[in-house]
């Protein structure tokens, strides 16, 4: 990755061996590294520090990792921060509440450092593709979204997406009328190399509808295979 150099990732990990093997490989790609110990350190360096990604452990003291992205992603400067989380929890219920909240992947320990600096690197990737795009916008009723900008309205009020949100969003919206299956949407949005379960576009398709209630109904389920977004949206 060329300009690894330019990104900034903070690890937020209680357990000091796991902190300084996991910064280790993220140093050896050329990413520069800080490091917090609890989920108030957290917040307040990514206040500080202003991190291009968190690598947030779930399992924090004090304050735990689900609470620390409930936080950043209500707060608009933090909204849109792409938080990968560590957890030493293999059932899927604590991925899924941790996937609502609004991290954008997950990892679950014990895991290969290589493993999680690929998948930082696949974020990335995607989020350079998005910025590397001409300006655009587009409507979908009420909804407007500004594709430079990250930003999504709805009524002229901004609802605020994290990043997977947001790139879910807009290619259900470059594809009205198309089914696109789970895999279609995990490669899009996630990324080829992602390792994570079909289950994770569900969450987001979930996650979306209650944040821009107009979605209820323009987003169709389609059995066995994925969604579509409704070529107009339904009128009331």
């Amino acid at each position: 990755m060329g300009n690894s150099t330019n990104k900034k990732i903070l690890v937020v990990e209680d357990e000091p061996e796991i902190a300084q093997l996991v910064t280790h490989y993220l140093e050896k790609e050329g990413f520069r590294t800080a490091t917090a110990l609890n989920g108030f350190e957290a917040i307040k360096k990514v206040k500080e520090d202003k991190p291009d990604l968190l690598v947030l452990d779930l399992m924090l003291p004090e304050l735990d990792g689900l609470e620390v992205c409930k936080r950043l992603r209500s707060t608009p400067d933090t909204a849109m921060l792409p938080i990968i989380m560590l957890t030493a929890k293999a059932e899927e219920s604590d991925t899924i509440v941790g996937l609502e909240l609004g991290a954008d992947d997950y990892v679950t320990k014990p895991f290969s450092p290589k493993t999680l600096v690929a998948r930082i690197k696949s974020l990335f990737r995607r989020m350079e593709r998005a910025s590397d795009q001409k300006p655009t916008s587009g409507t979908y009723g009420p909804l407007a979204i500004d594709l430079t900008r990250h930003e999504v309205r709805v009524h002229g009020a901004e609802v605020l997406l994290t990043a997977k949100e947001f790139g879910l969003l807009e290619h259900l919206l470059r594809h009205p009328g198309r089914v696109l299956t789970r895999e279609v949407l995990l490669n899009e949005v996630w990324g080829y190399d992602y390792y994570g379960t079909t289950r994770t576009v569900d969450v987001h398709i979930r996650r979306l509808k209650v944040k821009v209630p107009l979605l209820n109904e323009a987003i169709v389920s389609v059995k066995t295979l994925g969604y579509k977004l409704l070529d107009h949206p339904p009128t009331r």
